[in-house]
């Protein structure tokens, strides 16, 4: 899935600063429902990256039932902590 792809999909548009607060909560809990839906590993942890840097994510135990998964979670999160 692709970053721009991710942000139109779920808020109508690509570009962060024009969503609307409505509109960004409507496409929070669409992709939460996505999420919780989605049995792709790559596009469950692309729609829980996104998640993640909107500050919505689940915990990792209740996104990734795999420890491979939560594994890639932290290392994400980790990347995330380093890059400030």
């Amino acid at each position: 899935m692709d970053f721009d792809d991710q942000l139109r999909r779920y808020f109508g548009t690509a570009d962060p600063a024009d969503i609307a607060p409505a509109a960004m909560e409507a496409g929070i809990e669409r992709m939460r429902v996505d999420l919780g839906l989605e049995t792709d590993r790559g596009r469950r942890f692309a729609l829980w990256a996104l998640l993640t840097m909107l500050g919505a994510a689940p915990d990792l135990d209740v996104a990734f039932k795999s420890r491979e998964d939560q594994d890639a979670a932290r290392d994400f999160l980790d990347m995330l902590d380093r890059q400030g």
